[in-house]
């Protein structure tokens, strides 16, 4: 089956030379939640944009649900749901006109049991009556989450979706993408917040200076680049690491009680066995150990600073 988003080579050179987005590839299958992660200015926002129709990339490809977004834009678009970055709203609309004139933009009918049925999603139904004007800040995001949905996507764009929001509309966010995924919509999401990434993708791609650097299965990724921390908390304090166990290449906690060992799970072996053998030579006794895989956000530092060390 063709994927329902399918970028090919897609280059953006704004005027005065800046290339924002260098030849990126990206496949994208129904029903997935793809996090596209990057520092600022690494290119996302740019990516979307062009998917969207907002700006024209300046030269390869790019189709969703099999509409290319350039010869059939009307087509493409109408397909997507976009939840960018800045708040735009009408201040002295209501809550509810706003939502109901945005799915007439895309030509649907009035649907009075989905408009109801997102805002209690998001809950604005109490709020329906309200001027967008006298809303937080959270809700006016919610509002524009609702905008975004009230056409009935299939591909939905979440641009930085909970910057600056409460932790209740950042877990509401997470809900509702759950929810959205399991009635087959394609979630593209970009994120600073690495621990919705690690919450609810399917696959990660990392961005960087125009460059997509890799796209790759979450669990996959942290068990092909993450490194495993052995932490040995140890029965009694010592001032220093025995110099019989310096090939471990271990760090002792400040108060002398707890060593990390740090490991490859790619390697031939852990190299634990030994270690511990290696402790119980030297009369270091053990309290308790403990291991830790790394983070994603750990992995996706190491990638970028990786890539601009090549650079």
């Amino acid at each position: 089956m063709s994927p329902i988003v399918d970028v090919k080579n897609l280059r953006k050179i704004y005027d005065g030379g800046f290339e924002a987005l260098k030849g990126v590839t990206l496949s994208i299958e129904a029903g997935e939640i793809l996090a596209l992660l990057g520092p600022n200015g690494a290119g996302k926002t740019t990516l979307i944009s062009a998917l969207c129709g907002i700006t024209t990339p300046s030269s390869g490809t790019a189709t969703v649900g099999g509409h290319d977004i350039a010869r059939e834009y009307r087509a493409a678009r109408s397909l997507v749901g976009l939840v960018p970055q800045e708040i735009a709203l009408e201040p002295f609309e209501k809550v509810i006109s706003t939502i109901n004139f945005s799915r007439g933009i895309f030509g649907k009918p009035k649907d009075d049991a989905l408009t109801e049925r997102i805002l209690r999603q998001l809950s604005l139904w109490d709020k329906r009556d309200a001027r967008t004007r006298e809303l937080s800040g959270g809700m006016k995001r919610r509002v524009m989450i609702a905008k975004a949905l009230c056409h009935e996507p299939r591909v939905l764009f979440l641009d930085e979706p909970t910057a600056g929001v409460d932790v209740e509309l950042r877990r509401d966010m997470w809900q509702i993408v759950e929810e959205l995924k399991a009635d087959g919509v394609t979630i593209i999401l970009t994120t600073h917040y690495i621990e919705e990434a690690e919450a609810i993708a399917d696959r990660v791609g990392v961005i960087n200076k125009g460059e997509l650097l890799l796209v790759e299965d979450k669990a996959s990724l942290m068990a092909r680049m993450g490194r495993k921390t052995l932490r040995i908390d140890l029965r009694d304090k010592v001032d220093e690491v025995p110099s019989a166990l310096a090939g471990y290449d271990l760090e002792l906690s400040e108060d002398g009680t707890t060593l990390s060992y740090h490991y490859d799970t790619r390697g031939e072996g852990t190299g634990i066995t030994r270690l511990l053998q290696a402790l119980a030579a030297e009369g270091l006794h053990l309290r308790d150990i403990h291991t830790r895989q790394s983070s994603l956000e750990e992995i996706f530092v190491g990638l970028v600073h990786d890539g601009e060390d090549a650079a």
